[in-house]
């Protein structure tokens, strides 16, 4: 005989029995994230309602009990630092485990998944989480404030509008000029679009170059505009995942345009990581968050920038040096002790600031990072 497919009941916990509530999406929003919830009896669970995620959602349980400390997390032990659970035939959009697989024509595959810490652990935790807390509070108590572009004039409903042409859009790009492209912005929105081909230039200084000053445009078109910037940064993202093409440019960009107004896009800035994992975009990342963070370390913070922190003692100087620029930056004291290994190394890179190349060595950049994270501990 067929099973009932309307038979259901709550999801519970796997460890005290007793119904959980449904999941909800996390206070603080990171990549790749899942619904979670917290039981009463501790344990805290993530649902992946395809359930061809579980894996993923293994982890952003474990991180999510760990109050998001992932250097933590990854010390712990199964089955000895913490246990796991998991319901299966779980359907998130009612919140019910079903008998069956398949209610009304639609496939339920959800899967909640449980962890409880031990006791010990669950409290080191807390502490740790505390002591972050504390920790990052005093170091960024000294950063730069951000600075905010003053709002653009508006501009006369009556004027002749500009029309954007594309050699006129790249003679000003590359001259600097700021002022006459945020006026073309504002007339026509073909503007950014022109601008953007530019980063598709082989020659890898033009593009830096071209980042810079698209990120400079957004700012000040953010103070009247913020949603076109909105939608372009989407645009790039979207761009950057389609691997049939090439994306020369935009994690620069994307990273210059958080920078220079990081208290409106600074949300933006965790989804660079997740481009951390392939070679020919590392540097791209590092450099990116780098930038933000000279401007908004908190924002950076508020990333798990711990798992680029590996980077510091990578073979490849020029990945280690732009790791090295980030740790500084963001004051990581974590890594302090790796990066006083390096300052007298002598090889040679180069590093783009303000679209131009700077032409610096690994061991300089490691004084500079030590010095960022002296000054903060004198005050």
């Amino acid at each position: 005989m067929a099973k009932n497919p309307n038979i259901k009941v709550r999801p519970w916990c796997p460890f005290c029995g007793q119904d959980v509530d449904e999941p909800r999406e996390p206070v603080q929003r990171k990549m790749n994230e899942f619904k979670v919830g917290t039981c009463q009896c501790g344990a805290v669970y993530t649902s992946d309602p395809s359930g061809f995620n579980v894996g993923s959602a293994m982890v952003e349980c474990l991180v999510y009990a760990c109050d998001d400390n992932w250097d933590f997390a990854w010390e712990l032990t199964a089955d000895e630092d913490y246990l796991t659970g998991r319901i299966d035939n779980y359907d998130e959009q009612t919140h019910q485990v079903y008998e069956t697989k398949t209610v009304e024509g639609r496939k339920v595959r959800g899967v909640l998944y449980f962890i409880r810490l031990t006791r010990d652990f669950a409290e080191l935790s807390r502490k740790l989480k505390d002591h972050k807390q504390k920790t990052d509070e005093q170091l960024l108590k000294p950063a730069t404030r951000t600075v905010i572009p003053p709002m653009e004039p508006a501009r006369d409903p009556k004027r002749r509008k500009k029309k954007a042409d594309k050699a006129e859009i790249e003679r000003l790009v590359f001259a600097g000029d700021i002022d006459s492209l945020v006026d073309f912005a504002f007339d026509d929105a073909k503007t950014i679009r022109f601008m953007q081909r530019l980063l598709y230039d082989p020659d890898e200084a033009k593009r830096w170059f071209c980042a810079h000053v698209i990120g400079q445009v957004c700012a000040r078109l953010s103070t009247r505009k913020p949603g076109v910037v909105s939608d372009l940064l989407n645009r790039m993202y979207e761009a950057c995942t389609d691997s049939a093409a090439t994306h020369w440019g935009l994690l620069e960009t994307i990273g210059s345009i958080i920078a220079a107004r990081p208290d409106i896009f600074g949300g933006f800035a965790r989804h660079l990581l997740m481009y951390r994992g392939v070679p020919s975009s590392r540097v791209q990342v590092l450099w990116a968050m780098g930038a933000i963070a000279e401007k908004s370390p908190e924002v950076v913070r508020g990333t798990p920038i711990y798992s680029v922190f590996p980077y510091v003692n990578i073979p490849d100087p020029l990945t280690r040096g732009h790791a090295i620029r980030l740790a500084g930056r963001i004051k990581a004291l974590e890594l302090k002790g790796a990066i006083e290994k390096q300052v007298e190394d002598t090889t040679p890179v180069t590093i783009y600031e303000n679209g131009l190349p700077v032409r610096t060595t690994v061991g300089e950049l490691a004084r500079q990072a030590l010095a960022l994270m002296t000054d903060s501990a004198a005050d």
